[in-house]
């Protein structure tokens, strides 16, 4: 799982388990609350009632004086309000007043008159003198609409101390079930966005980190990997200070390389010139013709000249790499540098009794440096010369390829062994040539790789089927 779908989930999942804990202690008190406050609001009621009960309750006019039908044309009435989007048409309080016996004496329904109540605690409790209030069904044994009751006592309204009675409010609570139910699904419907926005704020928090953090694997990798990136943008962030830190090491790791790696190219690439130099060096300390003399001198300042710019294209190339771009481009005709290649190596093939054939078109002209194709050229054609067998043949061809020219060098040598295929263009890898068994320094395909890389190319090496290896220097068109 990657790191930034890690962060995403971890911050979801806390704040989704915080919010869902939150939002059900929320929704879970909200009925409670409701009927608690529907509660209180009884008692002040049931106090208030219980006061203008009072003389009728003491004159025994309870059921036809003047508070019965000051209840009854009050139960008659059509409030015609609009409580919170409910509308409220008709009074849901019911009023029964019993005795000091718990007898039933008034209800301003008329069904309960004469019966004993003084069991259920509303009554129970307030002829003790204690808050009596109770919730029960309406209907026995149907719990899904219950009833709650606040009692009220009632004192002789001439001392206001006797207890001549105790009058109860009851409310259906289904009264209050729709504004339960709406704040429920308010206090849900406003939870739900908060998770929304929390997890959209979680995925922009999570993309922004991410991204910092990809752009530093990424370019990690491609330093890995040897390719040429540009440090991670600036940021005011720790990120930001990580990644100004990995291009400053790779400055300084990338200096203490190029050095070595430039130091064994050089010497790789000075061998040929200095083993002509010496070669012509000892033949002139012997006696010659003058004309054998003279060739040997300017053999001499040619390689002289050959070392020289080697040395000075080698230097440029070691800038290119820290750029990861070309200098200088220029139309160049791998054709015409083949055919030049061709007429160079002519006396080495002749001494190894090696044949070369070439397979030109007329013409395939890329965009590139034309002392670093030449070179990597030469070094194919050399590996080619040094693992082919005495009396073969080397195949040199310029072809059209998918995204440009393929210039291929095949020989008829043993091949290039399985285990070593992947790993021909490692620096400093090498394998015994057939003849003398002696290792080469290694830096001759990782030179041809890196002169691809720099053209846009590719550089490849495998066997072929009917025996003996392939390279191919693949370079992108015009």
């Amino acid at each position: 799982m990657r790191l930034g779908l890690k962060l995403f989930l971890g911050f979801f999942l806390i704040v989704g388990i915080a919010a869902f804990f939150v939002m059900r202690v929320f929704v879970n008190e909200v009925k409670p609350g409701v009927r608690q406050a529907m509660e209180s609001t009884l008692v002040d009621t049931a106090n208030v009632l219980a006061v203008m009960a009072a003389p009728d309750l003491q004159a025994g006019h309870i059921g036809d004086g003047a508070f019965a039908m000051h209840m009854a044309t009050a139960q008659r009435r059509d409030p015609r309000a609009m409580v919170w989007r409910f509308p409220k048409r008709s009074i849901d309080y019911r009023v029964t007043v019993t005795d000091t016996a718990g007898i039933v004496v008034y209800d301003s329904r008329g069904q309960d008159v004469g019966r004993d109540n003084s069991r259920w605690n509303d009554v129970y409790l307030t002829l003790r003198g204690q808050y009596g209030a109770r919730s029960s069904p309406e209907t026995p044994g149907d719990e899904s609409s219950t009833v709650m009751h606040v009692a009220a006592p009632v004192y002789d309204p001439g001392d206001g101390r006797t207890l001549i009675g105790v009058l109860t409010l009851a409310q259906p609570n289904d009264s209050i079930d729709p504004f339960i139910t709406a704040s429920q699904r308010a206090i849900v419907a406003r939870g739900a966005w908060l998770i929304g926005l929390s997890a959209l704020i979680g995925l922009l928090m999570t993309w922004w980190l991410s991204r910092g953090i990809s752009s530093l694997s990424r370019y990690a990798k491609a330093v890995s990997a040897g390719e040429p990136v540009p440090p991670p943008r600036r940021r005011r962030d720790e990120i930001g200070d990580l990644g100004q830190a990995l291009e400053t090491m790779r400055r300084q790791l990338e200096g203490k390389a190029y050095v070595e790696q430039y130091v064994q190219s050089l010497t790789h690439e000075m061998k040929s010139p200095l083993a002509a130099i010496r070669g012509a060096a000892e033949l002139l300390q012997e006696p010659l013709p003058e004309a054998e003399r003279q060739r040997f001198a300017a053999n001499i300042v040619q390689q002289e000249r050959r070392l020289t710019e080697t040395i000075d294209q080698l230097l440029r190339l070691a800038e290119v790499e820290q750029h990861g771009w070309l200098q200088r481009r220029a139309q160049v005709d791998l054709v015409q540098l083949c055919r030049a290649l061709a007429e160079d190596a002519a006396p080495r093939l002749q001494a190894a009794n090696v044949a070369l054939e070439c397979e030109l078109p007329a013409e395939a002209v890329v965009r590139g440096d034309a002392f670093l194709l030449r070179q990597a050229l030469s070094n194919l054609l050399d590996n080619a010369l040094a693992f082919s067998p005495e009396g073969g043949r080397i195949r040199l061809c310029v072809r059209a390829g998918d995204e440009g020219w393929e210039a291929r060098v095949s020989d008829e040598g043993p091949g290039v062994p399985d285990y070593a295929l992947d790993r021909v263009f490692e620096r400093f890898y090498s394998l015994a040539r057939p003849g003398s068994g002696q290792r080469s320094s290694g830096l001759g395909l990782p030179f041809v790789a890196e002169v691809a890389r720099l053209h846009g190319g590719k550089a490849l090496l495998y066997n072929r089927t009917g025996g003996g290896a392939e390279a191919c220097l693949g370079l992108p068109g015009l």
